[in-house]
């Protein structure tokens, strides 16, 4: 039993990490969508710069909606991988759940079993 409670324990750990992970992840993407809808407000003629440690770059103006553009692919490539993630871990905890009550009745029925027989 407390090696499944064990188990259960450790998929609770992994789920909130993944948790959290998925947090960050929204948060990237808020960034990045917020970061293209100012590139599309931009003209043509508006300079891009980005910051490399404390300097701040010339950039091409369609290389960065560009760089923009695959980062909110990527983050939301993996904003789907995590929620596969998130749900195979809750079928599994799910899974633990049943074994741990199935092995609390049985304990119980066990003890109840093996107690003093009281006359009435």
């Amino acid at each position: 039993m407390e090696a499944i409670v064990a188990e259960f324990q450790k998929l609770q750990n992994t789920f909130q990490t993944t948790v959290e992970a998925r947090q960050r992840l929204d948060s990237q993407l808020s960034e990045n969508l917020q970061v293209k809808k100012e590139f599309d407000s931009l003209s043509s003629s508006n300079q891009i710069y980005k910051l490399i440690g404390p300097v701040l770059v010339k950039q091409d103006q369609t290389e960065a909606k560009s760089n923009v553009d695959k980062r909110i692919e990527f983050i939301k490539s993996e904003i789907e991988r995590v929620e596969k993630q998130l749900q195979d871990l809750n079928d599994k905890m799910e899974k633990k759940k049943v074994e741990i009550v199935a092995l609390q009745t049985k304990a119980q029925e066990a003890q109840a079993g093996s107690g003093p027989a009281i006359a009435a």
